[in-house]
């Protein structure tokens, strides 16, 4: 996406409702440019909609709570609703929503137990996360949308703080593989579109089978970086960016 049209799905997506003329006004843009976008960007034609009085509108919002997230998630929440269910209960509805979603659940490569693995993981987070006010972050399991060959992003968990989206892509391995480090960082610049200017998104690699592993990963052959760790050292993250420990 270029920043003209990153600005105005923006738009559409933090107001409730917006008539073209208006987007032209608020980003001093030509009306004719604005419908381009409108009308031609898979974003605009597959995360947008027009009402009958002609208002653009998101079909996932960016503000809190994200409106419209649940729709593309097998499961979506606040964390201190994901705390308040039992293992059980969470993966009953985690798998009633990727039905919804069509999501795949071949079970014959351990799919199940890498759901619930991951789940371990993410309340042993929260647990070291005890007195910090981490009830209205929103948490999202198995995030797809699949709405065109141009609109796909994927995420095994996000969680979604004031600032930041952290995005966790979790392998059951304890060993570092290049392939998936890309992987991990895919659908980052995605995630940033859809979410938004308001946040950064942070890819992570959690390596559930590791321990006691926090490291930055370069990637590929760029000077970027992204952390890798191990579940038990998952917090590091957190505090790295919202500084708990400072």
């Amino acid at each position: 996406m270029d920043i003209i049209e990153r600005d105005i799905f923006a738009l559409i997506c933090s107001n409730d409702g917006i008539r073209a003329r208006d987007i032209a006004k608020k980003l001093s843009k030509d009306r004719k440019v604005i419908n381009h976008y409108l009308y031609a960007s898979p974003y605009m034609h597959e995360l947008c909609y027009q009402d009958e009085g002609a208002n653009w509108h998101g079909y996932i919002r960016q503000a809190r709570p994200h409106r419209g997230l649940e729709d593309f998630s097998g499961y979506y929440s606040t964390v201190k609703e994901f705390l308040s269910l039992g293992e059980e209960e969470w993966f009953e509805t985690l798998k009633a929503g990727c039905r919804k979603i069509g999501r795949n659940l071949n079970d014959t490569r351990g799919l199940f137990h890498s759901f619930k693995d991951t789940a371990r993981v993410m309340r042993a987070l929260f647990d070291d996360l005890d007195g910090i006010d981490y009830g209205d972050w929103e948490i999202v399991f198995e995030l797809r949308i699949k709405k065109s060959r141009a609109v796909r992003i994927y995420a095994d968990v996000l969680v979604i703080t004031e600032k930041y989206v952290f995005s966790l892509e979790f392998k059951m391995k304890d060993r570092i593989e290049e392939g998936e480090i890309l992987q991990a960082a895919k659908y980052s610049a995605y995630q940033e579109v859809l979410f938004g200017p308001c946040y950064d998104v942070i890819p992570v690699l959690v390596l559930t089978n590791a321990s006691d592993l926090y490291k930055y990963v370069p990637l590929g052959e760029s000077t970027a970086e992204i952390p890798v760790c191990s579940g038990d050292m998952l917090f590091n993250i957190f505090d790295e960016y919202l500084g708990f420990l400072s």
